[in-house]
C-alpha cells in the first residue's frame, strides 16, 4: 500500500485542531505524549510520518530538561513560522531552505555563544548562515545551526535489476544514457521521477548544470542580479535534461503521471512495484525505504556520475561529478527564551542525530526493523561515521570531506523567489510535460522557452524590488 504523500500528510497535521496532538509533547527523560505544565518550547518543523517520529527519538535523547517540547508541523508553509506573532507561535523553526535566514534576520536571535564556539560544520554553511545583525550591528554571528544535511547527487536504484543485464553504475552521463536506452530494448523502465515534487526536478537540473557548468552555476548562486538564466550554459544544461527525460519509455507511468508522482511514490515505483530501475532522491530516501521496500538486499545507491554531454551537447573537459547539497537548520524567533536556547544548543552536539541515524543503538544499521530510523546525515563533522548504514555511510563520507570543488549548495534555495513553487519548480514540471513520453525533438524549443521564463520572473522581482523603492 503506497504511503501517503509527504506533502498530503503534512497538510493533514495541520488541519488537525492541536498543534500538541501531532507533535506530542516531549518532555523530560523522554516520555512522549505526557503533557506537562512545565515551560513549553514550541519547534516548528516540515516533517510528517517516519521523519517526525524520528525526530521526537532525537528530541527523547537529549536528556533531561526542565522544559517540553511541542511540535507544529507547518508543512510547505514553514517559511511562515517566522512570521507568526500569536502567543502560540514557534521558538524553534527547523528551516528545510537556509537561504531564508539571510532574510529574515529581524525575525531572528544568533545562536548562543557556546554554539559559536564549538563551531564544526562544512564552511558550505558559513555564507548561508554567519550575518551581521539587523543594521549591520556587531560583527559576523552564526543565525542558525546546521542539523541535518541532504546529498541531492544520490541515484537509489534495483542492484537486482543492474546484475541482471550486467550493468554497473555509470561514471559519466553518456554512460547512463547508453544504460537507459538498453533498459528501454529491453522493455524495462530506468526512471521512476517524482514530478509532482518540483524539488526532485530542480535536484536533477542542479547536478547536469553544476558538472556541466561550475562557473555559470556560480553566478546564479550568487546575490547580483539580473543572474545569467538565458545563457548558453543553463539552455545546454536543460537540452541535455530534456534528452534524459524525453526517449518513450524512459519515465514510470509516462510524463504526465511522473507531473503527480510525489517523493514517496516514485521510490515504491523501484523498490515496492519495481516499474522502474533508478530513481534520483536525496539520502533521506532511506528512510521510507526502510519502511517499504519489498526487499531491502536489491537497493543500492551510486552518487550522480560527471556530465561529459552527447553527440549533439559535449561538455568540454575535465569532467568531475557533482556534489549538490541541502539541509535543514535550527534558527532561533525572536524574542528567544532560555529554554529554546537549551534546546538549540542540544541539537548542535554531534551526538545528538544518532537516534535518527540508527535507532538500534549499535545493533547494526543494517538489520535495524524500526520504520522509524535511517535516511539522515548528520551536518556536524564529528558525528560518527560507524553509525551510518553501508548505503549511506560513503555519502556521509564524502560529504564530510569533499573531493575537489564540486560541492555546492542547492540552487533553488540560493536565488530566493526564483527557487519557489512557481519559479524553478513550476517551470521544470512544465518542461517535463513538454519534452515527456517521446518528445525529443521539442527539447531544444522547450529548453529555450524555460529558460526564458525563468529570465522573466526574476525580471518581474526586479520590479516589484524596485517599484517599492522607488526607482524607475
Amino acid at each position: 500500500m503506497a504511503e501517503l504523500s509527504r506533502r498530503g500528510l503534512l497538510r493533514a497535521a495541520a488541519l488537525l485542531p492541536a498543534a500538541g496532538a501531532v507533535g506530542s509533547t516531549v518532555g523530560c527523560g523522554g516520555n512522549a505524549g505526557i503533557v506537562s505544565l512545565r515551560p513549553t518550547v514550541r519547534v516548528a518543523v516540515t516533517w510528517s510520518a517516519g521523519e517526525l517520529q524520528a525526530f521526537r527519538s532525537v528530541l527523547n535523547g537529549l536528556g533531561p530538561r526542565e522544559y517540553s517540547v511541542e511540535m507544529m508541523p507547518f508543512g510547505d508553509d514553514i517559511s511562515t513560522a517566522l512570521g507568526t506573532r500569536a502567543t502560540g507561535r514557534p521558538d524553534v523553526v527547523l528551516l528545510p531552505r537556509p537561504g531564508l535566514v539571510a532574510d529574515r534576520l529581524d525575525a531572528l536571535e544568533p545562536l548562543p555563544p557556546t554554539v559559536a564556539e564549538r563551531w564544526r560544520y562544512a564552511r558550505i554553511w558559513d555564507d548561508l548562515l554567519f550575518h551581521r545583525g539587523p543594521g549591520n550591528a556587531g560583527g559576523r554571528q552564526p543565525y542558525g545551526v546546521p542539523f541535518k544535511i541532504a546529498h541531492k547527487s544520490a541515484v537509489w536504484y534495483r542492484t537486482d535489476v543492474f546484475a541482471a543485464y550486467g550493468i554497473e553504475p555509470p561514471r559519466s552521463w553518456s554512460e547512463w544514457r547508453e544504460i537507459n536506452a538498453r533498459l528501454i530494448r529491453l522493455g524495462r523502465t530506468p526512471l521512476a521521477l517524482a514530478g509532482g515534487d518540483g524539488w526532485a526536478l530542480t535536484d536533477f537540473f542542479e547536478n547536469v548544470l553544476l558538472a556541466s557548468a561550475r562557473d555559470t552555476y556560480d553566478r546564479l548562486a550568487a546575490p547580483s542580479l539580473p543572474r545569467p538564466w538565458t545563457s548558453p550554459a543553463v539552455r545546454r544544461a536543460l537540452r541535455l535534461l530534456g534528452r534524459m527525460w524525453s526517449p518513450q519509455g524512459a519515465l514510470a507511468g509516462g510524463a504526465r503521471r511522473c507531473m503527480v508522482l510525489q517523493f514517496q511514490d516514485a521510490l515504491l515505483e523501484v523498490f515496492r512495484y519495481g516499474r522502474a530501475a533508478m530513481v534520483v532522491v536525496p539520502d533521506f530516501a532511506e528512510l521510507v525505504i526502510n519502511r517499504f521496500a519489498a526487499d531491502p538486499s536489491t537497493v543500492g545507491v551510486f552518487t550522480f556520475p560527471a556530465v561529459d554531454g552527447d553527440d549533439e551537447d559535449p561538455v568540454p573537459g575535465p569532467h568531475a561529478p557533482p556534489v549538490v547539497v541541502g539541509g535543514d537548520v535550527a534558527v532561533l524567533a525572536k524574542p528567544s527564551n532560555r529554554h529554546a536556547r537549551d534546546l538549540v544548543t542540544r541539537l548542535a552536539t554531534p551526538t545528538a542525530p544518532l537516534p535518527w541515524i540508527n535507532p538500534d543503538g549499535g545493533r547494526g544499521a543494517d538489520s535495524r526493523s524500526t520504520s522509524h530510523g535511517g535516511g539522515f546525515i548528520a551536518a556536524h563533522l564529528d558525528t560518527p561515521m560507524t553509525e551510518y548504514s553501508r548505503r549511506l555511510r560513503p555519502l556521509a563520507e564524502r560529504l564530510a570531506r569533499p573531493a575537489g570543488r564540486m560541492l555546492r549548495f542547492d540552487l533553488s534555495d540560493r536565488v530566493g523567489p526564483v527557487g519557489s513553487t512557481q519559479g524553478m519548480f513550476r517551470v521544470l514540471q512544465d518542461f517535463l510535460e513538454n519534452v515527456g513520453d517521446g518528445g525529443t525533438d521539442r527539447v531544444s524549443a522547450a529548453a529555450d522557452d524555460a529558460a526564458r521564463r525563468l529570465r522573466g520572473v526574476e525580471d518581474r522581482l526586479i520590479e516589484d524590488r524596485d517599484r517599492g523603492s522607488g526607482h524607475g
